[in-house]
């Protein structure tokens, strides 16, 4: 199990520029930022959605190796995003100026709904034959 963990993170930062900048990104909304934002909900949820994501794209490594249909392992952000639109109006109104936090929300959403449409074509096109390796963990 551990060389699957350490192949699948060999295989994130054998990705070409700039990939592994966007991996940071993901990284920093989706992991980091939100343990400091833990006294909200949407913090939690995100953070928990993300580990479980992390998870699924190890098990599907396992299976496939680095291939295309890793950007499957991002299937619970076709949930979060919507769930963060619905829950912005919690953290910011006409009334109030936007904050720290809603900021926070609105990246999140802004990042993952890019990376959603990366996974997507991704998926289809491993549906579609391209099952090869994209990177190979040296």
């Amino acid at each position: 199990m551990l060389k699957i963990i350490i192949g699948f993170n060999k295989g994130l930062m054998g990705m070409p520029f700039p990939w592994p900048v966007w991996l940071m990104v993901l990284v920093g909304g989706n992991m980091i930022a939100p343990l400091f934002l833990l006294d909200h909900m949407e913090a939690q949820v995100t953070f928990g959605v993300f580990l479980a994501g992390a998870v699924l794209m190890t098990a599907i490594y396992a299976v496939t190796g680095f291939t295309r249909l890793l950007g499957a392992g991002h299937v619970l952000w076709l949930g979060l995003v919507p769930w963060l639109w619905f829950r912005l109006d919690l953290a910011w109104s006409p009334e109030q100026p936007l904050n720290w936090f809603s900021y926070w929300i609105i990246a999140v959403m802004v990042s993952n709904s890019l990376s959603l449409v990366i996974d997507i074509a991704d998926v289809i096109r491993y549906v579609r034959g391209e099952r090869e390796a994209t990177v190979v963990p040296k």
